[in-house]
């Protein structure tokens, strides 16, 4: 009977235990949102993305990769959907995003220029990136 339970246990905690980790090291690694005062005369991408989405994964490498040439020239806003805060659900809302993930380019005057959802390929992304410059 003991060894029925501590199985039903671990088959319930492991997976709840595995997603609580993904999800916090997720936000530890999202850059902090931009402020009104530092997107001023910038153009501006926000990504929303979350630690469980294979196709957001694939997102980050492309940003880690190609965006280091755009540091200073465009804001990075990344947004993990799934830590509930009250900014992140007003971002969600005033966005409309229904799934991830969702890259927002925003001009310098911050109209949205274009909206991507799902994965796009690096080459397409860097070109959308060098358009919004």
């Amino acid at each position: 009977m003991k060894k029925n339970l501590i199985t039903i246990l671990l088959i319930f905690a492991v997976p709840v235990i595995a997603y609580m980790a993904l999800t916090k090291s997720a936000a530890t690694t999202a850059q902090p949102a931009a402020t009104a005062t530092n997107t001023a005369n910038k153009p501006q991408v926000i990504k929303f993305t979350s630690a469980m989405c294979l196709d957001c994964q694939k997102m980050n490498d492309i940003f880690k990769e190609i965006f280091p040439k755009y540091e200073g020239k465009i804001i990075l806003t990344e947004i993990p959907v799934q830590d509930g805060t009250s900014f992140t659900n007003s971002q969600i809302e005033k966005y409309s995003v229904t799934l991830v993930p969702t890259i927002i380019l925003l001009d310098a005057t911050g109209k949205q220029v274009k909206r991507i959802e799902g994965a796009i390929e690096k080459e397409e992304m860097e070109n959308l990136l060098k358009g919004l410059e």
